[in-house]
């Protein structure tokens, strides 16, 4: 018999947590098992989740989303579950969700399907670019072929994992859940679509790149750069063009701090190069707290300090011969 397992991943949002595992709980078609992956929180998650008897749970580190649904996934599989389907904390499944998405999937198991994610205040309108379409109501297919939004509703096969593995843990966020999924659809040819009668209901996408973003603790642009890289070269094949591409997008970020951020300018261009030098040296040690606490000794640096700094990392970057020949292997 096949069987259905909810991975939730959380951290510091048990109000949402709380409405998400209640949505789950009320679906038409009951998940078999619900497994909360909860990321260290600090707020009162923990006893929550012990006043749970129908919740399977996990307390460990904070290792960011992809150490959260690595551990989720590592675990159902373990555990001879036969789908697994993924969300965060902040979003929830309409409650013919999981129903439509099995009935759909009956065709396909060796396939990556996804809910199609509304936003939760007006319940119409597309949180992502999904298509052509802007809103639920305008949709008149049952699926929509070669797109979907881990991890928000998506339903995953064991076979999968046997193929393509986890979600690397080591991305930390920004970008591990993009890995992944082009490792699945690129890599291994694996088909996704969005199933358009399976609703997840998730809060509108507030960030924008072209938003001024603040220096000292913008430590989550650290991630969203050096995990592009690996996003580039799971999309593509070819080594030169996953380095070019992601050359260009450097380049691009760097056009939109000039061009739209407000405050710190040379500071943010400046730390592009970090993240960056990190990514072709495949150094994944950096956590939020040294995130942090570098670009607070930056900030304190005059301009002359952090120009000549800057300058260092890209000569590291481009002309150490170790580095050059690690990036041209990778």
């Amino acid at each position: 018999m096949e069987k259905v397992i909810a991975v939730v991943v959380t951290y510091n949002r048990q109000a949402l947590l709380s409405e998400c595992i209640t949505a789950l709980r009320n679906q038409s078609r009951k998940p078999d098992a619900i497994f909360v992956v909860n990321n260290g929180s600090t707020d009162n998650t923990e006893q929550w989740l012990q006043q749970q008897p129908d919740l399977n749970f996990i307390t460990q580190k904070n290792v960011g989303s992809s150490g959260g649904f690595s551990t989720g996934l590592n675990w159902a599989f373990k555990n001879n579950y036969t789908w697994m389907w993924c969300m965060d904390d902040d979003g929830y499944p309409r409650a013919d969700a999981l129903e439509n998405m099995l009935h759909t999937a009956e065709k396909n198991d060796l396939k990556l399907y996804n809910c199609a994610v509304v936003n939760k205040e007006d319940k119409k309108s597309f949180v992502w670019k999904t298509g052509e379409h802007t809103s639920i109501e305008a949709v008149n297919t049952d699926t929509i072929e070669g797109i979907g939004h881990p991890f928000n509703g998506t339903m995953i096969h064991r076979k999968i994992v046997e193929r393509v593995g986890v979600p690397q843990p080591k991305y930390f966020l920004w970008g591990d859940e993009t890995e992944y999924y082009y490792r699945i659809t690129k890599k291994n040819n694996i088909p996704v679509c969005t199933v358009t009668n399976s609703v997840h209901y998730h809060p509108a996408s507030a960030f924008s790149y072209k938003q001024d973003w603040d220096y000292t603790s913008g430590w989550k642009m650290y991630f969203y750069i050096r995990n592009r890289f690996y996003i580039h070269r799971a999309k593509f094949n070819n080594k030169a063009s996953a380095l070019v591409n992601y050359f260009a997008f450097l380049a691009a970020f760097a056009g939109i701090v000039l061009l739209y951020q407000k405050t710190n300018k040379l500071k943010k261009l400046g730390f592009i190069f970090w993240p960056a030098f990190d990514a072709f040296r495949s150094n994944f040690s950096a956590t939020p707290p040294v995130i942090l606490e570098r670009l607070k000794v930056k900030s304190q640096l005059s301009f002359n300090e952090n120009f000549v700094s800057t300058i260092k990392t890209i000569w590291a970057v481009l002309f150490t011969p170790s580095m050059v020949k690690k990036v041209q292997t990778q």
